[in-house]
């Protein structure tokens, strides 16, 4: 079963909320790999970042797989992330974690620690590296955020 913890519910409204959302959706599943399926299909029905957005300025450095990020501060001060890969298991946890972030403040996102695909116990059979490359993609999800505070 999972389990929030008190420090995800400091991390602000509406990641929180989010946060409490993905577990209703994602604790009736006990397999893993059901989880990352699940995970994956929500990602095909987000669509790929165009081909102008996939420039070496938008790629996440520490990734295998190539990964590219971008974030869009909304007129209503919340910040609009979208990401893509070219592996359809990381296209499905950083389209994951691009979800997860939009829609908070830059405040919000850059004073996070939460790690939804810790919480929803999706990392477990994942390689190292591949570990590795999901921090690098909340690190520069938080590095983006604090670069359109104030």
């Amino acid at each position: 079963m999972l389990k929030i913890s008190a420090r995800s519910a400091l991390t602000g409204v509406i990641l929180a909320a989010k946060l409490s959302t993905l577990a209703d959706d994602f604790t009736p599943i006990d397999d893993l790999q059901e989880r990352l399926t699940l995970l994956v299909d929500r990602a095909r029905r987000t669509p790929p970042l165009p081909a102008t957005a996939r420039t070496e300025g938008n790629r996440v450095l520490g990734c295998i797989s190539a990964v590219w990020l971008i974030a869009e501060l909304r007129p209503d001060g919340l910040l609009a992330y979208q990401a893509d890969a070219d592996s359809p298991l990381v296209r499905g946890l950083v389209v994951g974690l691009a979800d997860f972030f939009s829609g908070a403040t830059p405040v919000e996102i850059a004073a996070s620690e939460v790690d939804p695909l810790a919480t929803l116990e999706l990392l477990a059979n994942l390689s190292p590296t591949r570990r590795n490359g999901l921090t690098a993609v909340r690190q520069r999800i938080r590095t983006l955020a604090q670069s359109h505070l104030g």
